[in-house]
């Protein structure tokens, strides 16, 4: 029988007596929400696997934490990864993983929701799962176990790790949570019948795939024959939730007593994007695009600002210029928070988006720094990826920010790109050059470029879906070339490790079977894997070949057209046929044009109807 006990704080204290951070495990925050355990019917845990200062920086977790903790019957707490030495404090005394605002342990919860954003982040679930003592295996955990539920970008292809979850939400979160919670709720009251009862519940829900009422059939050289329902419950292909519009702004986050990784109030001003590029995962499975109306944001900044001090806002979005009413919203802000001025962050900027005109709203102000991704450094390159700018776009957006006091850059590139030659990857270094030789024209002033390069992974329900990673000899020879032409005052290069690269690779694009080889790392001591400091390469590849599989198989095969892939029974409502169609133009090196334009018919429109305008933002209604 369970103990319905919160944590001991007195045993508590002398753990955190012995670790660095101790603020990570303490709770208590400004603006975080205690409610009372024995009155709330449905109680549930929203966990990140990884540690607090990441995991408070995520902003769907903040919004999902908001809604829950907004319904009276429904209270909803957080669950951190502990950095090692809390977990080997832990596992010594005999503690349980427990949540921050009121210590109870994880497996009193009605529910316990994942969010999992990156791949390298499983073996950290599984980690959290074991130190909250809750088995490993849904097949394992009968009715008097929370559920465990995982949403996020990675639920687009759950299949590495279905043997773990009882469910997986695919697409936006807002609605379906609560929905969730009235399934439990309702089970709680009745309490009669099987876990697979319940499960199968579950299933009915729009969204919500359970992988245990599926099963998994292979061709004869290893690829998916199909992932077929094994239940009239399952739906044969489950299709994502959507918002039809965006939800209310969190109005009082909570505030972190250590500083957090992006240290600063967050407010989301749209969702989606129209740009098109096909190596960009996000870019498809968050459409359609819906905007925030602009008189909704302005005063979701004041009742942010009011209730957490913040003296940064990041104005968030996959591309915060394409905002249509951009310079209007920023220049309100810049009126209306005048004295002490107000820093305004556009974390995603597209290159030929950053006008003059917005540049000139920041003078005066603190500078939090500008991010640009041209992503390739040749227009060739940028055409087959469907990237929209031009490197004049880039060297007239840098002149207006240097010109007008911003002398901190970031640039994001990608190296591995379909179809990409070293004269691509040399092209990069020529333009970065570029760049800051143009901030040198202004006296006075120190630029430094921050030139972030990543390695292409082929992302599930993109047009790359089918292509390959690029083999580690000529990955490492072009990085090489990088950091040689690059190796100058003024320009800060920092890059991807290839086998992190490699096994992220083989994760996204796994099937079922890759959970043996996730739970087989994670008892060899895999855990908190995304840390340079805590990846161990070898562990992984000797799980991979205890259990029979290759790495390459997955990330460095080209695959056809025509192949079952392990997500095809997961839909972010883009159509294959579209998918494949732009993978055709890319290899010719044709560009697609902006969907804002008119639709190109990717079958959003069909799979998600929804009613009103899908752009919500462009008046105040």
């Amino acid at each position: 029988m369970k103990v319905v006990a919160a944590i001991d704080g007195r045993v508590l204290d002398r753990l955190l007596a012995g670790v660095q951070k101790p603020a990570r495990y303490t709770g208590g925050e400004w603006n975080s929400v205690i409610k009372d355990w024995k009155a709330t019917e449905v109680k549930v845990a929203l966990a990140y696997p990884d540690i607090y200062e990441v995991g408070m920086s995520n902003l769907g977790l903040a919004i999902l934490y908001d809604v829950l903790n907004s319904q009276s019957n429904l209270l909803a707490e957080r669950a951190y990864a502990p950095w090692p030495d809390m977990e080997a404090q832990m596992r010594s005394a005999g503690m349980p993983l427990f949540s921050l605002e009121t210590r109870h342990p994880l497996r009193e919860f009605d529910i316990l929701g994942f969010s999992l954003q990156y791949e390298l982040n499983y073996t950290t679930a599984l980690n959290m799962l074991d130190l909250a003592g809750i088995p490993l295996h849904a097949a394992e955990r009968g009715p008097e176990w929370p559920l465990v539920i995982a949403g996020g970008s990675c639920a687009y292809n759950p299949e590495p790790l279905a043997p773990f979850f009882d469910a997986f939400v695919i697409g936006e979160g807002e609605e379906v949570v609560l929905e969730l919670a009235e399934v439990a709720r309702k089970w709680k009251e009745e309490r009669k019948g099987s876990k697979e009862g319940l499960l199968r519940r579950l299933a009915t829900v729009a969204g919500v795939y359970v992988p245990s009422l599926y099963q998994a059939l292979y061709q004869a050289d290893g690829t998916v024959a199909e992932v077929q329902p094994r239940v009239p419950e399952a739906p044969q292909v489950v299709v994502k939730r959507v918002l039809p519009r965006l939800g209310p702004i969190p109005a009082c986050p909570i505030v972190p007593f250590l500083q957090a990784i992006h240290d600063r109030g967050m407010v989301e001003i749209q969702r989606g994007c129209t740009q098109g590029c096909r190596f960009c995962q996000a870019g498809c499975v968050y459409r359609p695009v819906r905007e925030r109306p602009l008189q909704e944001i302005l005063a979701g900044v004041e009742d942010l600002l009011a209730h957490t001090g913040y003296e940064e806002v990041a104005l968030l979005s996959l591309s915060s210029s394409d905002y249509s009413r951009i310079e209007e919203l920023v220049r309100a802000l810049v009126e209306r928070y005048r004295d002490p001025p107000l820093a305004i962050s556009l974390p995603s900027l597209r290159t030929d988006a950053f006008s003059t005109e917005l540049a000139e709203l920041f003078q005066g102000r603190r500078r939090t720094g500008l991010t640009f991704a041209p992503e390739a450094g040749s227009q060739r390159l940028r055409d087959v990826i469907n990237k929209k700018v031009t490197e004049e776009d880039l060297l007239t957006t840098a002149e207006a920010a240097f010109s007008r006091g911003w002398h901190r850059i970031k640039l994001y590139f990608m190296i591995g790109l379909p179809t990409e030659t070293r004269e691509d990857v040399a092209a990069i270094v020529n333009l970065v050059r570029e760049v800051r030789d143009l901030g040198r024209h202004y006296p006075g002033r120190r630029t430094q470029l921050n030139v972030s390069v990543a390695t292409f992974v082929p992302k599930p329900h993109t047009p790359f879906q089918w292509c390959s990673l690029i083999g580690r000899e000529e990955l490492e020879a072009r990085q090489a070339l990088l950091r040689q032409g690059l190796r100058q005052r003024g320009i800060s290069l920092s890059w991807h490790e290839p086998e992190m690269t490699l096994l992220e690779a083989a994760l996204s694009r796994g099937d079922r079977r890759m959970a043996l080889v996730v739970e087989r790392a994670w008892r060899s001591g895999a855990r908190l894997d995304g840390w340079n400091e805590h990846f161990d390469a070898d562990r992984w590849w000797r799980a991979f070949r205890a259990e029979g599989l290759d790495p390459d198989f997955y990330a460095r095969r080209e695959r056809p057209p025509e192949e079952n892939l392990p997500w095809d029974h997961l839909s972010a409502g883009v159509d294959k046929a579209f998918l494949r169609a732009e993978l055709r133009r890319a290899m010719e090196g044709q560009t697609t044009p902006d969907c804002r334009a008119r639709c190109l018919g990717c079958g959003v429109n069909v799979a998600l109807p929804m009613e009103g305008p899908v752009l919500a933002g462009g008046k105040d209604g």
